[in-house]
């Protein structure tokens, strides 16, 4: 695009994090942001601090009938979208065999699926424009570390569908990008390393894979490939170099995890027992807002 002034573009999961982050962002570029997501409030005051031009719709990415509305009501205010950032996205956290089957399938439904529900119902007005979907993934969709298996699964999954769906819509004059962060100071970071299990498990992580970076990185790097309709961008750039030996990362990961997972694998079910699978498994403010809305319906 060169340039974001005038263009519409539409951010979910922007009431906290890299979404709030890349809205204000996009908004001082001149940026008319359409802001979709849960938290009600986090996301009007969000809007409210990105200007006039910006606008705000409470919807719940698992839920078709919400996103098609949402996008309904932007292309109302609008008349058209020229770019999307697919960012809505919750973690939980826990061992395979006692974690919250609830909170694990959340995790899929909202950061996979959510993601093939957004590109969708946006994707028409995206061929219309001409425009650019940016998709969240992670670098967990590199590195698949234990107690992470719901997350790394999803983010792996928007990696792929970026992948075909690039291939898909190219001839559409639809550009499509795919992000991988690592461990960004959040709320859903925040949260995990309080973990009274897996935030002990995150901090024995070696070198820059246990390294927490600044939100400002996130959302500088995201904001400009964004600008640029970049095919990929890595938060911070040595995790494009770890993509070179995806082969030989499991292996890696296996090997430092042997003498860590057995006493974690003990207490992570202690933790349970004391605070139920439910609560055990919630990782952030958005995944209980995401819980919340699931209980409600």
């Amino acid at each position: 695009m060169r340039t974001v002034r005038g263009k519409v573009v539409l951010v979910t999961g922007a009431a906290r994090g890299i979404g709030a982050g890349v809205a204000r962002a996009l908004a001082a570029k001149g940026a008319k942001v359409a802001l979709v997501g849960l938290e009600a409030e986090e996301l009007a005051a969000v809007a409210a601090s990105c200007g006039t031009d910006a606008g705000a719709w409470e919807a719940d990415v698992t839920s078709w009938d919400d996103l098609e509305k949402a996008t309904a009501a932007i292309i109302a205010r609008y008349g058209r979208i020229d770019a999307v950032l697919a960012n809505a996205g919750i973690a939980a956290t826990g061992f395979t065999r006692s974690i919250d089957p609830a909170a694990f399938e959340r995790v899929i439904n909202v950061d996979l699926l959510g993601v093939w529900r957004t590109v969708r119902v946006t994707l028409p007005h995206l061929i219309e424009s001409r425009g650019y979907a940016m998709l969240m993934s992670s670098a967990a969709a590199i590195v698949h570390i234990p107690g992470n298996a719901a997350y790394s699964a999803a983010k792996a999954g928007v990696e792929a569908f970026a992948n075909s769906l690039r291939a898909e819509v190219r001839h559409l004059g639809v550009d499509v990008g795919v992000v991988h962060p690592t461990w960004i100071a959040t709320d859903m970071v925040d949260s995990a390393d309080a973990h009274p299990v897996f935030g002990r498990l995150r901090g024995t992580q070696p070198g820059l894979a246990g390294k927490t970076y600044p939100l400002s990185l996130a959302v500088d790097l995201v904001t400009a490939g964004l600008v640029k309709r970049a095919r990929v961008v890595h938060v911070p750039g040595w995790v494009g170099v770890a993509k070179l030996f995806r082969a030989l990362i499991p292996r890696l990961v296996e090997r430092q995890s042997r003498k860590l997972v057995p006493a974690a694998d003990l207490a992570a079910i202690e933790d349970i027992e004391k605070r139920g699978a439910a609560e055990s498994s919630l990782v952030g403010p958005g995944a209980k807002a995401a819980a919340d809305r699931e209980r409600a319906l």
